[in-house]
């Protein structure tokens, strides 16, 4: 199973998969300002090294996304994130997915840290050109994913294909989504399966529902590198 590693909270729009983000969202209706970046409470931010300690309680949980409330590398956050690198250290039991819009800032993954598995996401073609070519750059370094949600358009990963580790996919939710072509996803499925990532299909509107981990052409696709 997985959990949630939010170290601070707060965000900026940088992108059209920005626009209608469920964090700015949910931090309007708490009365918070979503573009202020604050440091999550000791609680929070220290809370992996007690899902580590308490293994009996939490050994279920093997894979965390970390900053989904947030951006890993966004600027405000550079006095924290060594603190939070260091945690990442102390729990090599644990396996966090960093996802980010951001790769020009990543800068380095201290050394010895083997237990991050490194994304950027990218809503169409012209995204993930912008985002690809700083990814590359440390891709050696860690699992590396792409993830392709919200999905506003025809994705190719032929450029990236040795590089990437796992594909994620996914449609828009909530107020105002925008739609998902079914074909841009068989399409990005299809690629998958020509290069042999793992590619999961978190979800998709199915019948004007929102449905997690749909089947597409009669599978679910919930795979994993």
């Amino acid at each position: 199973m997985g959990a949630t590693y939010n170290p601070w909270q707060g965000c900026h729009k940088v992108s059209p998969a920005c626009k209608f983000c469920y964090m700015f969202r949910d931090k309007q209706r708490y009365g918070q300002d979503p573009n202020v970046v604050v440091r999550s409470s000791p609680a929070t931010f220290n809370k992996p090294l007690v899902w580590a300690k308490n293994r009996e309680k939490y050994g279920h949980i093997k894979r965390v996304f970390t900053c989904s409330w947030s951006d890993f590398f966004i600027e405000e956050a550079d006095p924290w994130r060594d603190e939070a690198w260091d945690i990442i250290r102390r729990t090599p039991e644990l396996t966090y997915q960093i996802l980010t819009k951001r790769p020009e800032r990543i800068g380095w993954i201290p050394n010895g840290i083997q237990n991050v598995w490194l994304g950027i996401s990218a809503e169409n073609q012209e995204w993930l050109y912008k985002r690809l070519f700083d990814f590359l750059a440390y891709t050696y370094r860690a699992t590396s994913f792409l993830s392709v949600e919200p999905m506003l358009g025809f994705v190719d990963i032929r450029e990236c294909r040795s590089n990437i580790d796992w594909v994620i996919a996914g449609c828009e939710s909530g107020p105002n989504a925008r739609p998902t072509n079914i074909e841009w996803v068989r399409d990005l499925k299809n690629q998958c399966q020509r290069y042999g990532i793992p590619f999961f299909l978190k979800q998709l509107m199915v019948n004007g529902k929102l449905t997690e981990t749909p089947e597409l052409d009669g599978k679910r696709y919930v795979e994993f590198p």
